[in-house]
């Protein structure tokens, strides 16, 4: 992906969630991991859950529709955050799930390159596509109920 109009695109939509895009652009370049702090809430909220959930709800959710939101995997891949519509983490009820939502920060890798640490499961697409949280909801049962053998 890296140097495409999608790439193009995906760095302009995060870096507009920033509170100056510039000196997130700036410090994708110049930090040695390839991150950047960018704070949730406004383009974006995200439900972090263990890898041992999350990736089987990604598994239901690439089943189950075309286009899919971002999704992360932290440092060591023990957790996958979905990005989802803003005002999701105040809503959210589920446990096991950690909502980062407006107040919070999130680390977040350039699109498109390797980090040696936090990374893209899915890349942004650059149109701020997000994650349904009701079908991610949805997905996260379907999973639970696979992981606890009932399916």
């Amino acid at each position: 992906m890296s140097g495409t109009a999608e790439t193009r695109g995906a760095v302009e939509w995060l870096a507009s969630a920033a509170p100056d895009p510039e000196v997130c652009r700036w410090e994708w370049e110049r930090n040695p991991l390839g991150v950047a702090l960018l704070p949730a809430g406004r383009m974006w909220d995200v439900l972090i859950v263990s890898a041992q959930l999350g990736h089987p709800a990604l598994d239901v959710l690439t089943r189950c529709i075309d286009r899919m939101g971002p999704v992360l995997a932290d440092f060591g891949d023990a957790r996958v955050g979905f990005f989802v519509p803003p005002g999701t983490a105040t809503r959210w009820l589920g446990t096991g799930v950690r909502c980062a939502g407006r107040g919070t920060w999130i680390v977040v890798p350039y699109p498109g390159r390797f980090t040696g640490g936090t990374r893209w499961v899915i890349p942004p697409d650059g149109r701020g596509t997000l994650n349904d949280p009701a079908v991610l909801e949805l997905a996260m049962h379907e999973a639970a109920a696979r992981i606890a053998g009932t399916r």
